[in-house]
């Protein structure tokens, strides 16, 4: 695959960013959650737009798209050197199919990439609301104001961005190098899954947090908040502002997400380029979704039964991925089973909703 391909993505990235830092971010003010939502809007029609150029390219191989890496060790013939035949001739090496499964998890059609990408991309986004009600409890407790919040989150984002192209990039070698780690990867969503079902709803300290103190540490901090700076200065010294904090703690807790949502996605393909395009437009869209979910994150009671459920299902997956068949039709019933385990969580979550809290304890909050 040429560099063409992932330098035109980039490129693309930076635009919708430079758009959205010279549009939507120019003042310090809080997010409607009307234009949360046309935000929101405006990312998940960007991503189908680029669901229909994954279709196409991978389908003529635009750019090399769609074709298979080569397995990095190939069983030779001791007469023949690597890449020659009985004629002389240079001979094609092409990568090596199982006749009732082909390769593992690489998309053979566009309709098959197009489905691959639009599915790990649902499932990014899925486990991005987890991200979302961790993100709200952040900024609740450094207490940062609805106007400076915009800032943390695109910052966030970047950041995100960067840390998660590292991840991909060393994840999808990994795999390419040493096929039995999809296993590990399928191990690791089972565990995270039945940790995420028993995990309670404690209150979080984030000032114990190793990152926060490791700052305290080195710069001092400022007690308040000096507009959307993340420093500022006391006494002619430059400190940090609470907006920092939350900052690198929203940073540090998008890494522990990723840790489980990159190999969810490796469980739906193992295309490099497919796995960091859905991530990309995923993470793309978190800000403008927090800002639409947020009034409504605790009246989604059930979402979080959907999400281990999903997780759950995904690892099994990649821990039968050599039994399994592969193709468009699978691709097309594991999505199907995450978009209905998903509609059925938010749905549960209406129909049935939260008891109102007790008087005493309301006017407590």
């Amino acid at each position: 695959m040429t560099v063409v391909v992932w330098a035109a993505f980039v490129v693309l990235v930076l635009i919708i960013l430079a758009f959205d830092l010279g549009i939507f971010s120019r003042e310090s003010k809080a997010i409607s959650a009307r234009q949360a939502l046309l935000r929101t809007g405006v990312y998940f029609t960007l991503a189908m737009l680029f669901t229909v150029f994954v279709g196409f390219a991978y389908e003529y191989h635009w750019f090399d798209l769609g074709i298979p890496p080569e397995p990095v060790e190939a069983t030779q013939d001791p007469a023949h050197p690597a890449g020659h035949s009985d004629d002389g001739k240079v001979a094609e090496s092409h990568p090596v199919e199982d006749d009732d499964h082909g390769p593992p998890l690489y998309p053979t059609t566009g309709y098959e990439a197009a489905a691959q990408f639009f599915m790990g991309y649902i499932l990014e986004q899925s486990l991005s609301i987890d991200n979302i009600f961790v993100i709200a409890l952040i900024l609740s407790y450094f207490q940062v104001p609805a106007a400076y919040q915009h800032r943390v989150l695109l910052w966030g984002i970047l950041g995100a961005l960067v840390m998660r192209g590292v991840m991909i990039a060393l994840g999808a070698a990994i795999i390419h190098r040493f096929d039995w780690v999809i296993y590990v990867f399928g191990a690791m969503l089972i565990y995270t899954s039945f940790k995420m079902l028993f995990a309670g709803d404690e209150e979080l300290d984030f000032e114990k947090s190793k990152l926060i103190r490791l700052v305290r540490r080195f710069i001092a901090v400022h007690p308040g908040f000096d507009g959307d700076k993340f420093f500022t200065k006391i006494d002619g010294k430059l400190a940090a502002t609470p907006l920092f904090l939350s900052l690198i703690i929203v940073e540090s807790t998008d890494l522990l997400f990723a840790v489980d949502s990159i190999p969810a996605v490796f469980g739906v393909t193992q295309d490099g380029f497919i796995v960091f395009t859905s991530n990309v437009f995923a993470i793309l869209g978190l800000r403008s979704l927090y800002f639409a979910l947020a009034d409504l994150l605790d009246k989604f009671r059930f979402l979080k039964y959907s999400l281990v459920a999903v997780l759950a299902f995904v690892g099994l997956k990649m821990l039968l991925h050599a039994v399994l068949p592969h193709g468009p039709e699978t691709t097309l019933v594991s999505l199907a089973v995450i978009a209905l385990t998903l509609g059925v969580g938010v749905g549960a979550s209406f129909v049935f909703p939260a008891p109102p809290e007790p008087a005493d304890r309301a006017e407590a909050n």
